[in-house]
């Protein structure tokens, strides 16, 4: 029997595999290679890797939406067995419903939960002033920007009070000012909220400023946990990365991505 690794969320010795049709031929490709690292309550942890490395694969395993094909995956103490309302999911694109106001979206997955009345106006709305959008709340998505939308999609997944807040690269499409600002805003809400995040990103640089750790991915393995030294709460984003503490971070998860590489050349 796998015992789970301690810590609010768990993945011990987990691998999953998918049966693929390529060049016509049905192929067993390993997407994950016996995962193992935990996440601590009120934690931030990055996951980073090139893509196809397993870093969507393992959040969407977290979250419900897969299942593995061997291993332990717990949250809270609890063995992960589907969708549940102690995990909380922010997708790339914020997948809103166009027909309903930004409100009205934060209401949705708090009606799912059997939330009504007073409270379920009462509590979107907190939410919504959480992420700064009190004034967008009767807005449709055609009528916010991509970092309001994503906001929104903030507020929604906060809103049911997950244990965990599990984010696939929130913040990619987004143009390079929004998605500063928008990285300050989440360590804001962390930092009031208390919720333990685990993120993805393909940007190092996000990893760096936003993590406690960072889980290098490659191939479907994890090649190296890094602990980040920088300080919280981490304030002025743009004047951090100006440090020596973040230019030391960033130069370990650059080294870890790239292993294979320095190898050859020595």
């Amino acid at each position: 029997m796998i015992e789970p690794i301690s810590g609010q969320v768990s993945m011990t010795d987990v691998s999953k595999s998918f049966t693929l049709k390529i060049d016509g031929k049905l192929q067993n490709v390993q997407a994950l290679k016996s995962i193992n690292f935990d996440v601590k309550q009120s934690e931030i942890v990055t996951l980073i890797g090139p893509s196809g490395c397993g870093k969507t694969t393992a959040l969407r395993i977290l979250m419900g939406l897969e299942t593995a094909t061997r291993g332990l995956v717990t949250v809270g103490g609890k063995v992960v067995n589907g969708c549940g309302y102690d995990r909380g999911l922010v997708f790339q694109h914020a997948e809103l419903l166009p027909w309903l106001t930004a409100a009205q979206n934060v209401m949705f997955g708090l009606e799912m939960k059997g939330m009504r009345g007073a409270e379920l106006k009462d509590t979107a709305m907190r939410y919504l002033e959480l992420v700064g959008l009190q004034d967008a709340a009767n807005r449709r998505p055609y009528q916010l920007s991509g970092g309001m939308k994503q906001r929104v999609g903030i507020a929604r997944a906060l809103a049911i009070d997950p244990q965990v807040l599990l984010m696939d690269e929130p913040f990619g499409a987004l143009d390079a000012q929004t998605r500063e600002s928008l990285q300050g805003e989440l360590l804001e809400i962390q930092a009031r909220t208390k919720k333990t995040i685990i993120f993805v990103t393909h940007d190092l640089d996000e990893a760096v400023l936003l993590a406690d750790r960072i889980i290098v991915m490659r191939a479907g393995s994890v090649q190296e946990i890094i602990e980040v030294p920088l300080p919280r709460p981490r304030g002025d984003l743009g004047a951090l990365r100006g440090t020596a503490l973040f230019a030391e971070s960033r130069y370990r998860v650059w080294k870890a991505l790239h292993a294979d590489q320095a190898e050859a050349v020595h």
